[in-house]
C-alpha cells in the first residue's frame, strides 16, 4: 500500500494545499507533524519518517516547502519517497521553481496534477510530459462529447503518443561522464569513481523499438567474448521504458522511447582513475609580508584529445593583496569574496604542461590559520573522449513502416567533484 494523503506545507508546517486519496486517515492529523519534527531536531534525532501514534509521516523538504504523505498502514517507503521526488520534478517542469509563491499562484493546476499523479493511493500517471497533454495552464474549456483523456494515459506504453511524425528520422546519444576525484597532500589518490549517464535525443516517428549496445562486460562474458575492451557497469538506473526483464535476461538494453529530450540510464564505476589534470603546487608564506604560488598543471590524457573550459581554482590566504599573476598559458585572475585564484586555460591538450605563479602582499600582522587550506579545485570538459572505455557498439532501430534513421553518438568527460589537498 502508498499514501492515504499528501500535503504540500509551508516552511512553518501550515498546509498549504492537501489531497485526501484513502481516507482511512483523519486529514487534522498534519498538525502533529511540524511539532514532532521541531522536537526531533532540537534531540538531534531528525529522521524521513516521523510517527505519532498509528499516523506515519514520510517528508522532504524542498526550498521553502515541505511534502509530507501519511499512512497508517505499513506502506512500502521506498515507493512513497519516490513519489514524492517524482511530485516534486513535474512541479518543476510546470512552474520552473517549486516553491510557497508557485504553489499559491497554480492552486487549481496542483489539485489537477496531485488528483492524476496517483489514485487511491497507488501512483498513476507521472510523467510530465504525457500529463502537460491534457492538464495545461492555458484555461481552456472541456467540449462535451469529447475525450479529456489522451490516448497515451491508457496505453501500455504511457511516457509515449500516438501517431508522432518527423520528416527526418534520427537519435542523438550522449554519454556523458564525470570524475570524482580527491587526491591527499602527498600526491595519494583517495577517492575515484566514475559517474555516467547516457541521454537521448529522440526524433522518431511511430512506435519504434530501439536496442542500444554496449561493451558491457556481464555481456561479454555471456557471449563468450571475455573482458576484451569491456566495461564493468555498477548501479545502473534506468528509465522506465526500459525493459528489465529482457536487461536481466540477456543484457539487451531494448525499450520504446519518450519523444524529445530524456536520460535512459545512468551507471557508476568506482575504478581507480589516472586523474586526467594532475595538479602540483608550492605555496610559500613569507612572514609578515607576501605569499607566492606556483602551480604546475599536466593533462594526463592521450594527445589527440583536448580538455576545454579548464579552470583550476588555487585558495588564498583572506588577508592577501596586490596580486600579480604570471601564466605561461590562459588567464589569471583573483576572486577575493572566495579566497581563490582562478586559472583559466580555454583549450589544454593531452601531454601538455602549464605554469601560473601568483604573488600576493600580506598586511604586516599575519593571521593565525586555525584550519587547514582547501583544496585546489579543477573543472574541465573533454569531449569525444570517455575515461571509463564504454562504447555505442551499436543502436537498433525497429519501426513497423521500415523508415531508415540515422544515430549519431557523442562522448564528453567532465569534472565532477575533483580536488586536489595542498600541504
Amino acid at each position: 500500500m502508498s499514501a492515504s494523503a499528501v500535503f504540500i506545507l509551508d516552511v512553518k508546517g501550515k498546509p498549504l494545499i492537501s489531497r485526501n486519496y484513502k481516507g482511512d486517515v483523519a486529514m487534522s492529523k498534519i498538525e502533529h507533524f511540524m511539532p514532532l519534527l521541531v522536537q526531533r531536531e532540537e534531540e538531534g534525532a531528525l529522521a524521513p519518517l516521523l510517527s505519532h501514534g498509528q499516523v506515519h509521516f514520510l517528508w522532504i523538504k524542498h526550498s521553502n516547502l515541505y511534502l509530507v504523505a501519511t499512512t497508517s498502514k505499513n506502506a512500502n517507503a521506498s515507493l512513497v519517497y519516490s513519489f514524492l521526488y517524482k511530485t516534486i520534478e513535474v512541479f518543476c517542469e510546470y512552474f520552473k521553481e517549486l516553491e510557497e509563491e508557485s504553489i499559491r499562484d497554480n492552486f487549481v493546476i496542483v489539485y489537477e496534477l496531485l488528483d492524476e499523479l496517483m489514485d487511491f493511493g497507488f501512483p498513476q500517471t507521472t510523467d510530465s510530459k504525457i500529463l502537460q497533454e491534457y492538464i495545461t495552464q492555458q484555461s481552456n474549456k472541456l467540449e462535451t462529447g469529447k475525450s479529456r483523456v489522451p490516448p497515451t494515459v491508457t496505453n501500455a506504453v504511457s511516457w509515449r503518443s500516438e501517431g508522432i511524425k518527423y520528416k527526418k528520422n534520427e537519435v542523438f546519444i550522449d554519454v556523458i561522464e564525470s570524475v570524482n576525484l580527491l587526491v591527499n597532500a602527498n600526491g595519494s589518490v583517495l577517492l575515484s569513481e566514475i559517474v555516467g549517464t547516457i541521454k537521448l535525443k529522440v526524433f522518431l516517428s511511430g512506435m519504434p523499438e530501439l536496442r542500444l549496445g554496449l561493451n558491457d562486460r556481464v555481456l561479454f562474458e555471456l557471449t563468450g567474448r571475455g573482458k576484451n575492451k569491456s566495461v564493468e557497469l555498477e548501479d545502473v538506473k534506468f528509465h522506465q521504458c526500459v525493459r528489465l526483464s529482457r536487461f536481466d535476461n540477456d543484457r539487451t538494453i531494448s525499450f520504446i522511447p519518450p519523444d524529445g529530450d530524456f536520460e535512459l540510464m545512468s551507471y557508476r564505476l568506482s575504478t581507480q582513475v589516472k586523474p586526467l589534470i594532475w595538479i602540483e603546487s608550492v605555496i610559500e608564506k613569507f612572514s609578515h609580508s607576501r605569499v607566492e604560488i606556483m602551480v604546475k598543471a599536466k593533462g594526463q590524457f592521450k594527445k589527440q584529445s583536448v580538455a576545454n573550459g579548464v579552470e583550476i581554482s588555487v585558495p588564498v590566504p583572506s588577508d592577501a593583496d596586490s596580486p600579480k599573476f604570471k601564466t605561461s598559458v590562459g588567464s589569471a585572475k583573483y576572486v577575493p569574496e572566495r579566497n581563490v585564484v582562478i586559472w583559466s586555460i580555454k583549450s589544454f591538450p593531452g601531454g601538455k604542461e602549464y605554469l601560473m605563479r601568483a604573488h600576493f602582499g600580506l598586511p604586516s600582522v599575519e593571521k593565525e590559520e586555525v584550519e587547514g587550506r582547501p583544496p585546489i579545485g579543477v573543472k574541465f570538459e573533454i569531449p569525444y573522449f570517455t575515461v571509463s572505455g564504454i562504447q555505442v557498439r551499436y543502436m537498433k532501430i525497429i519501426e513497423k513502416s521500415g523508415y531508415q534513421a540515422l544515430p549519431w553518438v557523442r562522448y564528453i568527460t567532465q569534472s565532477g567533484d575533483y580536488q586536489l589537498r595542498t600541504s
